[in-house]
């Protein structure tokens, strides 16, 4: 009998052993890792883009063609849609004075989405619904649909960019841009014309309503 109870003893111990370490793994559970995803730098940050031989062609491209020499606007489509990159260039001043968020052509995308925000596709082609680079010249103010619901006319003056106005491809403003950047955020897309937000489009119509026949240089870089 002295046997069997010490063997039952020793059985109900262990028991107790067991439950209370079941009991200390249900309280305490480990703790969640956290993965840290490093912060975003701005294309700014990453690369420093040189547009000084831009500025001195356009310059040259202006006074050859009769065109405007107080300004003109460039726009680099190889920036990340979510950064300005619609830049205003004071050429007296020899300096960039102003610039925007702009929109590029979604391609095959969808319209509104951000889905090329890094790499807006490129072409002149009918219903491609892609933005097209070159220079352009920006002509007569019209009516748009769109944004302030004012337009300028654009005038493609080169092989890649010839069919702009057979296009309707207008500079215009869209209520969905912001005027402030918004990366790594992408902005939304539409069929190829350059959009700006209502704010930005407002000092932009004051600035071509004292300056006629400004050129708009569309690059990629």
């Amino acid at each position: 009998m002295k046997k069997i109870f010490i063997i039952i003893s020793f059985i109900m111990m262990l028991s107790c052993k067991d439950n209370k370490e079941l009991r200390v793994a249900s309280v305490f559970k480990p703790e969640k890792t956290v993965e840290i995803i490093p912060e975003e730098k701005p294309r700014s940050e990453i690369k420093n883009i040189d547009y000084s031989t831009y500025y001195k062609e356009a310059q040259q491209y202006c006074k050859r063609n009769n065109l405007n020499q107080n300004t003109f606007f460039l726009i680099d489509l190889g920036i990340h849609s979510g950064l300005k990159r619609f830049f205003v260039y004071d050429f007296k001043k020899d300096k960039i004075v102003k610039s925007y968020v702009v929109s590029h052509g979604c391609g095959d995308n969808n319209w509104g989405a951000t889905m090329s925000k890094e790499n807006a596709p490129i072409s002149n082609e009918f219903d491609s619904h892609c933005s097209s680079i070159g220079k352009f010249i920006i002509l007569d103010r019209g009516v748009s649909q769109w944004g302030i619901k004012v337009n300028y006319v654009l005038q493609g003056k080169e092989k890649t960019n010839s069919h702009a106005r057979s296009r309707a491809i207008v500079l215009h403003s869209w209520e969905a841009i912001s005027s402030e950047e918004v990366y790594p955020k992408g902005t939304p897309e539409g069929w190829g014309c350059p959009a700006v937000s209502n704010e930005s489009m407002k000092e932009i119509d004051i600035l071509l309503k004292e300056n006629k026949k400004v050129l708009m240089w569309i690059i990629k870089s």
